[in-house]
């Protein structure tokens, strides 16, 4: 996990070229300058000491890149499930906190999500491996589902996060939802993975 300090933080007694590097540990550059003499070394790992979780950012060292979708029901209405798969680098430097994914385009702003049947595993859609636990959350005036895994994957594995909704939307129309991944660990940053598309078509006749 890669964590560095905010930008603001507690003040401390410390000799005058301390403050300099209060400075430069705060802009959250997370390591310290070459050549610094012994006790300025000391005095700044002091500072990075005291710096409390909660004043600490988390973030890929090494993002995951893109993510996939998969859908296999395509016409309106249909009973169907959303499978968003990425996979995390092996020195993505944090495990996988979890993934907010919100709707950005499509007509249908309606069509509801069951959060509590939402479920995740390791590899892909028909080639499923481990499941482990998830916790989901819908918000529908902002067409956004964040879920969060107690159980963060590990750098190098690929995970499958599954999202059953009530119907596919009512009406056909090319649907689009933003994926952000969030690194395991306080404060996450998080990560944009770009776009998951899923085109929903009339049925025969409809």
């Amino acid at each position: 996990m890669a964590t560095h300090p905010s930008q603001t933080g507690p003040l401390v007694s410390a000799p005058f070229w301390a403050f300099g590097l209060a400075g430069v540990l705060g802009a959250g550059l997370g390591s310290l300058p070459q050549g610094l003499a012994p006790e300025a070394r000391a005095q700044a790992n002091q500072l990075q000491q005291q710096q409390q979780p909660s004043q600490q950012q988390t973030w890929f060292t090494r993002p995951p890149s893109s993510v996939t979708f998969t859908n296999y029901y395509w016409y309106v209405m249909l009973a169907s499930q959303y499978y968003f798969t990425v996979t995390l680098p092996t020195d993505a430097g944090a495990g996988l906190g979890g993934l907010v994914i919100q709707q950005t385009r499509g007509v249908d702003r309606n069509f509801q999500f069951f959060p509590n049947q939402t479920t995740a595993f390791l590899g892909t859609p028909r080639r499923e491996g481990t499941s482990f636990p998830v916790q989901a959350q819908f918000d529908n005036a902002s067409r956004t589902m964040t879920v969060t895994f107690p159980q963060p994957p590990q750098p190098g594995q690929t995970i499958t996060l599954s999202l059953v909704p009530q119907n596919n939307p009512r009406w056909a129309d090319t649907y689009m939802f933003a994926v952000q991944a969030l690194p395991a660990g306080p404060n996450p940053v998080p990560a944009s993975l770009g776009y998951a598309t899923m085109g929903i078509y009339n049925t025969r006749g409809y």
